[in-house]
């Protein structure tokens, strides 16, 4: 069973910068796929970022782009979000989560087999 931990959340100073980790413990394969999403009070979950098995694909929604940066380290099985100027608007419970394959629509939640707890990220002056 895999099951995944997430770190790093805080608060932050508009501007500032986080970086979130997400343990992977369990065995994963070839053809995984690793995202961030967040979910804001009465918001819906939303894709953040995503990264293929290799690393060689990543992907990000419109609104972080230039600004966040998603990899993974296969040898420690564990993914980042580095996080940079952050906004308000970028506050949120923000959860990593997995998927055996992925063969198209990774913005659906749906898709995703594993999830972690979720970590908190608040962008507040």
């Amino acid at each position: 069973q895999v099951q995944l931990v997430e770190f790093g959340g805080g608060l932050v100073r508009p501007g500032g910068s986080l970086r979130l980790s997400c343990e992977v413990s369990g065995r994963i394969f070839s053809g995984n796929f690793m995202a961030w999403f967040r979910q804001a009070p009465g918001k819906e979950r939303e894709f953040v970022s995503g990264i293929n098995w290799s690393g060689g694909h990543t992907f990000y929604r419109d609104s972080v782009k230039g600004r966040f940066s998603i990899s993974r380290d296969l040898a420690k099985n564990t993914e980042y979000l580095q996080m940079n100027s952050l906004k308000p608007e970028d506050t949120g419970v923000y959860f990593c989560a997995g998927a055996n394959n992925m063969f198209g629509d990774y913005y659906n939640p749906k898709n995703y087999d594993y999830w972690g707890q979720g970590t908190q990220v608040t962008v507040s002056s």
